[in-house]
């Protein structure tokens, strides 16, 4: 067997191995969280319960969803409680094959986007659901009870953290195009007037109907790229002493 064989076999062991503790992981926090399952969905539902008027209740219309629904949301804490283990195993697996500048790039980012994903999971929480739930209750016909199903409600919120979540990667993803050469700083100012267009955009497909939910999307997508612009016109400055490696 030749060297590089050998090296690829050791790769796809090391891979292998790192995989496994990421599974073991998730594992460990989904059989931890299990048993407050209910109680994590009710967390969960909590900004629509507060909306709901007096007496107002989510329903569950299926046989089953009464059990999966909340073990769904047990399995998604479990994910982002085994979050920083799970890039703990990946950095491990990717750092050795980086040079010193490449590393000290790569790792700021990814700390930074999982924070900042979590950020937008946070804000979607916190700040749009009482509003989108307060509106779409509010807008009910005379006569009609507002009555949710869970699972129905579980979508929408994953769909509403997804959405959020992405949204606030827009600093990341500014620092890449600019880190790759793909656009300029001042290409990028030259363009804001259309990505706070798109932002409204964005916000008017993402969000419920409403000016205000539109608003609460489309305003941190606008502040978020003007922090990008910022961090990546940072992070060249330095540069023009060294060409040849990030600071």
């Amino acid at each position: 067997m030749s060297e590089a064989q050998e090296t690829f076999i050791a790769h796809l062991i090391e891979l292998r191995d790192r995989l496994l503790r990421m599974v073991l992981g998730f594992a460990l926090a989904f059989i931890a969280l299990f048993p407050f399952a209910n109680k994590l969905y009710t967390l969960l539902a909590q900004p629509m319960l507060a909306k709901l008027p007096a007496g107002g209740q989510l329903v569950a219309t299926a046989v089953t969803t009464p059990f999966f629904v909340p073990m769904k949301v047990a399995m998604l804490a479990a994910v982002v409680l085994s979050l920083p283990w799970t890039l703990y195993q990946a950095w491990g697996f990717v750092a050795p094959g980086l040079y010193a500048h490449e590393k000290r790039f790569v790792l700021p980012l990814i700390v930074a986007s999982t924070l900042l994903f979590i950020a937008g999971m946070a804000f979607a929480y916190f700040l749009v659901f009482p509003v989108v739930f307060g509106f779409i209750v509010g807008v009910a016909p005379q006569g009609v009870t507002v009555m949710t199903d869970i699972g129905n409600y579980l979508d929408f919120v994953i769909g509403m953290f997804l959405a959020f979540g992405i949204a606030f990667e827009v600093p990341v993803v500014v620092v890449l195009l600019v880190h790759l050469g793909m656009v300029s700083i001042e290409k990028l100012k030259e363009i804001r007037s259309y990505v706070v267009v798109g932002a409204f955009v964005v916000g008017a497909i993402f969000t419920p109907p409403d000016v205000v939910s539109q608003i609460m999307l489309a305003v941190p997508l606008w502040i978020l790229y003007e922090a990008g612009i910022i961090a990546a016109g940072l992070m060249q400055r330095p540069a023009g002493n060294n060409p040849t490696e990030l600071p």
